[in-house]
């Protein structure tokens, strides 16, 4: 287990620059120090920062989880270089060796192979193959479930055995998180695959769904059983993999505005640098081979040498479970070992894995040292920041610390070598306590987020921002409203400066309302401060969003263009440095993001039917005011003979058209005001909504704002018809009682019990003696009273009703 008992070990601050660099006072959380710590860059004029970030390991499509680090580290990075207006050189590698790579690119290469195989030999073969499999699963993965469960029984033994987890409870004691998500996970895939299985039998599934609920029990199983016959030395059985995801991984990072690092690194074109990197680390005394050609970093060694191991998170040190996972599921456990938190440089190539010539024999990089050759051959002995994801700092991060730094030591040296002076980490993306990851399956994929508009671009990197880059985030309804209330806020500032701007006259306006000039810049120096305290960006969302409360609620006649202008201005250029308006520049000289503008060719046919639709409300409600000569001069307010510019616009004419045409055949009766507005409604909320187009109406006379269709008008709209079918449905069912009781009365108190139930009755229509001749009880009676007179009521009501 994890232990504070050991300290972080010293940390020597950069070198100040020249007097002239004039840096700003930034201070970066530092995983190296756990505090702010000022940053100052190896350059001595202060300009140049290198920065490494570690990039994905390809075996998979990026899921939210990864999208929450880059999206975080591209902030950060566009912060630097154009807040701070450092000159940042980034480099970010791609991971395309690595045990779990090796297992991917051999089990679907097994897979495809069994596929083709049991197409010959028919569905026999599956099902003998596909109930080994299970078998194998259950007794890896849910042990408490017998191995020789019958299929039809497996879904009840589960519960039996697992009921806590299914209901949300942790199998020890506190909260639930990873353990139990990871259990859930196995049970979704012991039921699909048992499902599946039962269904063949039944005949009653298709081979291609069937393939796809089965095959992650039979992904290891093949792997068991074929994995080390494979030919090994056919690269193309990985490579396939992993090229295949490095473009669908940097296609995903592109949809959500990442920038491309400056240079990108991959393991397999590294395989000479990384030997040579590896025999200098022995070469100085801190790595052994073992008999089977693999080498191992010596932590003995390497403290002995004043040097310190795990600078990052000490405590963590000798956790077997992170030391196991840091060296990867095919590294086999060797004697030879002189510490067992010594970690493998170089690991020799069993059979089915992929190899490189190197002097202790064929085998390839292990996992942490792709790192140290790739960013010491791009940035050299010391790098300014190194990034990555909160879940690397033990044992990667540390580990790749310990081997550069025994790489780039030198012998006569009075100090410990620092290669990194800054280490950031991106704090994890949770989904209900357990972060989101490839392992756990519980994640969604930045593709499937996108396309099934579960989030935009800009959607989650607000969230993110939000958020902050180091803490975890949890992904809960309270943080998706924020963040697009954050959104709708913006949006509509933007929306309306620009409608403001639109319409002033061509003379400059340089009025100054001097509490919005206080405003702007508290805002600017909040900023900087905030972004200066390692990069506070939910401070910094806080800054802008009560800067446009503060233009809300002022006085709009005070505030001229060329002021709202300004704030305008730069508003934008913080949400362009951001990277929340797509390509757009940070000195971009435009006011607002993206989406907020109607189609420049659609502009002229809006204005003339807003500017139509506005004088008609306005003489609507004014008391006759309107007659048929207004409405020619009306309909004649825009000039439609013209054909449209384009096949785009075509459609904003039509409706203009029928407009001019609608309003002219407007007639003179009792009920031309509440016909005009109906028809101004009608163009607002149908029409025009068709097209993705709202006319905001407004008060006081003034014009309405002209805007596209959001997300938010969407669900508002969506919630208002909601509230009128909830309306509608209960004044249906209130007239439906009402009718049932008006129905009810319907029939006179008079004649209500002149039924077979009874023989006699008194002058008043009650029962004097029931249908055998006996006289009916005084209870009884009492009673048939209450209804008699109950029933008198309703009848007379409806009597009332009916003009009777």
């Amino acid at each position: 287990m994890a232990t504070q008992a050991r300290q972080q070990p010293y940390w020597q601050p950069p070198t100040q620059p020249i007097p002239e660099a004039r840096l700003p006072q930034l201070r970066i959380w530092n995983s190296l120090t756990r505090s702010k710590t000022p940053f100052i860059p190896l350059d001595p004029k202060g300009k140049k920062v290198t920065w490494y970030a570690c990039g994905p390991t390809v075996y998979d499509d990026a899921h939210l989880g990864h999208a929450r680090n880059y999206v975080s580290t591209d902030v950060l990075r566009r912060v630097m270089k154009d807040y701070f207006n450092f000159d940042v050189s980034f480099v970010m590698n791609i991971t395309d060796v690595d045990d779990k790579i090796i297992v991917r690119g051999r089990q679907q290469h097994l897979l495809e192979e069994f596929n083709d195989a049991t197409r010959r030999r028919g569905t026999a073969t599956v099902e003998g193959t596909c109930t080994q499999a299970l078998k194998a699963y259950l007794s890896k993965n849910l042990p408490l479930v017998p191995r020789d469960t019958p299929l039809e029984e497996v879904s009840t033994q589960i519960e039996k055995h697992y009921r806590l987890v299914i209901d949300g409870k942790s199998i020890d004691e506190g909260v639930p998180g990873d353990k139990e998500a990871k259990i859930k996970m196995h049970i979704k895939t012991v039921l699909a695959a048992s499902s599946a299985m039962v269904a063949l039998k039944r005949d009653s599934t298709s081979t291609e769904q069937f393939n796809v609920q089965v095959q992650d029990i039979l992904l290891p199983y093949l792997d068991s059983l074929y994995g080390s016959t494979i030919d090994a030395s056919d690269h193309s059985i990985f490579t396939k993999l992993t090229k295949k995801f490095e473009e669908r991984f940097m296609e995903d990072v592109r949809a959500l505005n990442c920038l491309d690092p400056d240079v990108v690194t991959r393991v397999t074109e590294y395989g000479q640098q990384i030997v040579e990197f590896v025999a200098k680390v022995e070469e100085n005394g801190f790595a052994y081979r073992t008999s089977d050609g693999s080498v191992y970093f010596d932590i003995e060694a390497f403290e002995a040498a004043n040097n310190s191991y795990a600078r990052l998170e000490p405590w963590n040190r000798n956790d077997k479970e992170l030391q196991a996972d840091g060296e990867g599921a095919l590294t086999k456990k060797t004697s030879e070992k002189r510490s067992d938190a010594d970690f493998a440089l170089w690991k020799s190539s069993k059979p089915g894995e992929p190899s490189w010539p190197s002097p202790w024999g064929n085998g390839r990089p292990g996992w942490h040292i792709e790192c140290s050759a790739m960013a010491s051959d791009k940035l050299g002995n010391q790098i300014d920041i190194h990034s990555g994801g909160i879940d690397l700092a033990f044992p990667h991060h540390d580990n790749e610390l310990a081997q550069s730094e025994a790489y780039w030591c030198e012998s006569n040296r009075q100090s410990q070598h620092q290669w990194v002076n800054y280490f950031m980490h991106m704090g994890h993306l949770s989904i209900q306590g357990s972060k989101m990851s490839k392992s756990l399956k519980n994640f969604t994929t930045i593709r499937e987020a996108l396309s099934r508009g579960d989030w935009t671009p800009r959607g989650l990197r607000i969230v993110f921002l939000l958020g902050g880059w180091r803490e975890g985030i949890e992904i809960t309804d309270d943080l998706v409203k924020e963040g697009s209330a954050w959104e709708d806020k913006v949006n509509n500032f933007f929306i309306k400066v620009n409608d403001v701007l639109d319409r002033q006259d061509q003379e400059k306006n340089d009025k100054v309302e001097e509490g919005m000039a206080g405003a702007l810049q508290k805002a600017k120096d909040d900023v900087y401060n905030a972004l200066c305290d390692s990069f506070n960006t939910p401070l910094v969302m806080r800054t802008i969003s009560e800067l446009i409360s503060k233009y809300n609620s002022s006085d709009k006649s005070v505030v001229g263009s060329e002021q709202l202008l300004e704030i305008a201005r730069w508003i934008t250029s913080t949400v362009n440095m951001f990277g929340l308006n797509g390509s757009a520049k940070a000195d971009d000289n435009s006011i607002g993001w993206s989406g907020i503008g109607v189609p420049h060719y659609a502009k002229p046919y809006l204005t003339s039917i807003s500017k139509m639709r506005d004088t008609l409300r306005q003489y609507a409600r004014s008391s006759g005011a309107l007659d048929r000569q207004r409405f020619k001069d009306i309909a004649s307010l825009a000039h439609n003979g013209h054909p449209p510019e384009s096949d785009q616009a075509a459609p904003y004419q039509a409706v203009l058209s029928t407009f001019q045409n609608d309003v002219s055949s407007l007639r003179d009766s009792e009920r031309l005001s509440k016909d005009t507005l109906q028809l101004c409604d009608r163009i607002r909320d149908v029409d025009l909504w068709n097209l993705g187009i709202y006319l905001e109406d407004r008060a006081d006379d003034q014009p309405a704002l002209i805007r596209p269709v959001t997300k938010e008008l969407r669900a508002a709209k969506a919630e208002q018809e909601a509230k009128e079918e909830q309306k509608r449905k209960a004044k249906e069912e209130r007239d439906k009682e009402a009718a049932a009781k008006a129905d009810k009365g319907r029939m006179s108190h008079l004649d209500m019990f002149r039924t077979a139930e009874y023989s006699a009755w008194d002058e008043e229509g009650l029962p004097v003696k029931d249908a055998a001749g006996e006289e009916v009880t005084k209870s009884k009676s009492k009673k048939l009273r209450k209804d008699w007179e109950r029933q008198r009521k309703l009848h007379e009501a409806w009597l009332r009703a009916s003009g009777a």
